[in-house]
């Protein structure tokens, strides 16, 4: 999803992408390597709380050296609007289905993925995702130009493979002098999972021969495109809180689709996300954050019918999390995301278990 899910928000984008993570401030340029702690773990002197964000992208500061996380994950996600809701960059608004008549879209995701994070010599950080999507999607519709009072209704599912990211992030300083830290991270998301112009589709006419709108005749669960996102994330802690922001550019790769649409360039997108955690005590911590992305036009080669009707399309959600540590190496991480725009989901629900080895 980047990020489920997206939660993708946010990660080291950060975050906001979300979906809530563990983050342990600690000192990169001390001669010893890092211990990770129980989140809200009252920290010495030399060292910060770890708090949890709501956002997929950010993985905090870094996995010590040497030591490797695998974090199971569960996202659900829920949209019910007549505009197509944006996940982590996986479903672009206006290349799937044309909406001109519909008068009601539900849309439901399930993604479970697996991710793998092990850290390098200190400050690098490598990690692997690897998502299994389940959508489900059903439209009611109505043919606005004949004024009829019978409803059409489409229901289609669709379950796979996502698309497998990749991420590479480095902590640029250390923090000891009571400054932020800054981690830059780049990201790169395959079309490994089945995007909505490999599957067939269905294309509903009035009766003068005037294009409706196109329905999927099963959901993908990719995007369908290569993508690049760098980013960098900035965190203050303030004890017993840290501030967090992040700047996020993601770059959809364009491609040629085959006819009848031709070369298909999908929006870019800005994102932007800002908040604080806050640790509570030696095993639980909370977040409150928002994150807003800012997707560009697309562009079909040979379909206009295709293409946005804006420039732009914003996106913003306001992000929600609780981790609470059951071990020294295991936590419980729960994060939602309420959607602030007309664009973005209606909510996003995600469980992460990140376990140290």
């Amino acid at each position: 999803m980047m990020r489920p899910h997206r939660i993708t928000l946010v990660h080291c984008l950060s975050a906001l992408f979300a979906t809530p993570l563990p983050l342990l401030a600690q000192d990169a340029g001390s001669s010893e390597q890092p211990v990770e702690q129980p989140v809200g773990e009252a920290p010495e002197e030399s060292q910060t709380p770890q708090v949890v964000f709501s956002d997929r992208g950010v993985r905090g500061v870094l996995t010590p050296a040497g030591r490797t996380v695998f974090e199971p994950s569960f996202s659900y996600t829920h949209s019910s609007s007549t505009a197509v809701a944006i996940e982590g960059f996986t479903i672009l608004p206006a290349l799937v289905v044309g909406l001109i008549n519909v008068s009601q879209v539900q849309r439901d995701s399930y993604i479970t993925g697996l991710s793998a994070r092990h850290g390098i010599g200190g400050r690098w950080e490598a990690e692997l995702y690897v998502p299994y999507v389940y959508r489900d999607e059903a439209i009611r519709q109505r043919d606005i130009l004949e004024g009829s009072s019978a409803d059409f209704i489409s229901d289609t599912t669709g379950d796979g493979i996502g698309d497998v990211e990749a991420s590479l992030r480095y902590q640029l300083n250390s923090g000891h002098m009571g400054g932020p830290i800054y981690i830059a991270s780049l990201r790169v998301k395959s079309d490994t999972g089945e995007g909505p112009f490999d599957i067939e589709r269905d294309t509903i006419f009035s009766d003068d021969g005037v294009r409706l709108t196109d329905v999927l005749l099963e959901q993908p669960t990719g995007s369908g495109f290569w993508g690049v996102q760098p980013s960098v994330t900035m965190l203050y802690t303030t004890a017993p809180a840290v501030l967090y922001g992040s700047l996020s550019y993601f770059w959809n790769m364009e491609r040629d689709v085959g006819e009848p649409q031709g070369e298909v360039d999908p929006g870019d997108a800005v994102g932007l996300s800002m908040g604080i955690g806050f640790a509570i005590n030696q095993q639980t911590s909370f977040s409150l954050g928002y994150e807003h992305n800012t997707v560009f036009k697309s562009k079909v080669e040979n379909d206009n019918d295709l293409e946005s009707l804006f420039e732009r399309t914003q996106v913003g959600s306001f992000l929600l999390g609780v981790s609470y540590a059951t071990s020294a190496t295991r936590s419980w991480n729960l994060s939602v995301a309420i959607g602030a725009t007309e664009a973005a989901a209606d909510v996003q629900v995600t469980l992460r278990v990140p376990t140290t080895f």
